[in-house]
């Protein structure tokens, strides 16, 4: 069973707050959040958090309106796929690789526009979905504009419960 959350706010405070809870409860959690980075105020871009407590940036906020062949770019934000994929796939890959006596439950928050410029995420998450072993918490975006593959083939899973919390 994959359980995936499908939230318009608040969607890291409460994972944040389910994956203490099961923490606490002696159950095998492991995987990522995202979390909003701040200055004066004013947000300037998004850091990967994993819940083993490494921390780097998934993108920041570009002056520069120019965009080079290798930039990957959501409104005003540039996002840094090297930072992101280094931090997320090993832990991806860990919970995908263990042996049915370690299941775990795996966070992935956020399956949006910025983690999908990865290839390499995509691929994880495809293959972590096809194993049995790992129940995955996770956030989706609320719908909007052109279709995300991912997270449309994920929508629509008879294996997932899609929750949506305002």
């Amino acid at each position: 069973f994959v359980s995936f959350l499908f939230l318009g706010v608040g969607k890291t405070t409460l994972i944040q707050k389910v994956t203490q809870a099961l923490k606490s409860s002696g159950i095998p959690i492991d995987g990522f959040y995202t979390e909003e980075v701040r200055e004066g105020g004013r947000r300037t871009g998004f850091d990967v958090v994993t819940l083993s407590g490494k921390q780097g940036p998934l993108s920041r906020v570009s002056s520069d309106s120019s965009t080079s062949r290798r930039e990957y770019r959501v409104g005003q934000y540039v996002v840094d796929l090297v930072s992101f994929e280094h931090l997320v796939l090993p832990v991806l890959r860990n919970v995908s690789h263990g042996n049915d006596a370690e299941k775990k439950i795996c966070v992935i928050d956020e399956i949006g526009k910025m983690e999908l410029f990865s290839q390499a995420f995509v691929q994880a998450v495809h293959q972590m979905l096809a194993g049995s072993g790992t129940m995955v918490l996770g956030t989706i975006p609320i719908p909007k504009g052109k279709p995300l593959d991912l997270v449309e083939e994920i929508r629509s899973r008879k294996d997932v419960k899609v929750f949506n919390v305002s």
